[in-house]
């Protein structure tokens, strides 16, 4: 098979038939009907439905579509990363619902601004979800917190390291985490990541006993939440740059805890010096917290 033929099947399953499929990739419909004839007699099997018409795309020829789509993106980047030339077509990004997700709308219009001919798109999701549509080729990139589930042919790549910190509501006297966390109404935070994990794993180790009087799943509704006077609760000092109230804060941990937010991204790619690009953004707008990896601090 070549990528002449990848074309054509694509244009078939993106415009449903074979006349419009012409149309896009060029040629005659024969030429087209000739294309897909040999490919099949190539993979070996048919991949449309032939019994009416127009001809639908059967389970092979859908199998195949999605991985010629990936062929052909890794042709074109390639052949883009040879030539040196700007990036083009379209960067996939996933993120998972973390603070930093805050900093993903302005590195993204920082790259159009920089490659106008690029399209940015951003799918917010699950950690393992993400981790597994980059494995998969659906994303080229993921932003996803520390994880011990990466496979060996992704590499994640840390680009802050957010310090987690004690929030109580504005005026309340500053005191350290212990007593602001036992002595004011908490406000925990609910949900099955990391973070959430985190957080309850270091209130258990230090014996702190809290009195819940909410379970929210966002950093940002909490810190609403806190805002209003509702209680104290625990998130990541990022969390805090675009609240105007003056909250008052304690380190929490002992040591002070961490959490790191980074890059999951393929071992090897034509896009690996796009991709640092992406990183080094991202790492510059988390401003004192940003982390560069070894390879990036001397470029």
């Amino acid at each position: 098979m070549d990528s002449r033929q990848l074309k054509t099947l694509v244009a078939i399953a993106e415009h449903g038939t074979f006349a419009r499929a012409a149309e896009v990739v060029h040629i005659t419909p024969s030429a087209v009907s000739q294309q897909i004839l040999a490919l099949e007699t190539e993979v070996g099997v048919p991949l449309f439905n032939r019994d009416k018409r127009p001809p639908t795309l059967n389970l092979q020829g859908q199998q195949l579509v999605t991985s010629a789509k990936k062929i052909l993106r890794l042709l074109q980047d390639t052949q883009s990363a040879i030539e040196g030339k700007h990036p083009t077509g379209t960067l996939t990004i996933g993120s998972v619902r973390t603070s930093a997700i805050g900093m993903l709308p302005a590195a993204i219009v920082s790259l159009r601004n920089t490659y106008p001919e690029l399209l940015v798109r951003l799918r917010v999701g699950m950690s393992n979800t993400l981790i597994s549509d980059v494995l998969a080729g659906k994303l080229d990139i993921a932003v996803v917190a520390e994880h011990v589930g990466i496979p060996k042919s992704l590499r994640w790549t840390p680009f802050i390291r957010e310090p987690l910190v004690v929030i109580a509501p504005p005026g309340t006297p500053a005191m350290p985490a212990r007593k602001l966390l036992e002595s004011m109404p908490f406000i925990r935070f609910h949900a099955n990541v990391p973070l959430a994990i985190m957080i309850d794993t270091e209130l258990s180790r230090l014996g702190i006993t809290t009195q819940d009087t909410a379970e929210i799943d966002t950093v940002a509704t909490i810190v609403e939440c806190v805002s209003a006077g509702l209680g104290v609760g625990i998130v990541p000092q990022v969390a805090l740059r675009s609240t105007p109230a003056m909250l008052t804060t304690a380190q929490f941990g002992d040591p002070q805890l961490f959490r790191h937010v980074g890059i999951v991204r393929p071992a090897s790619s034509p896009k690996d010096q796009f991709f640092n690009e992406v990183h080094m953004r991202l790492a510059g707008m988390a401003d004192e917290y940003g982390v560069l990896p070894p390879e990036l601090k001397s470029s």
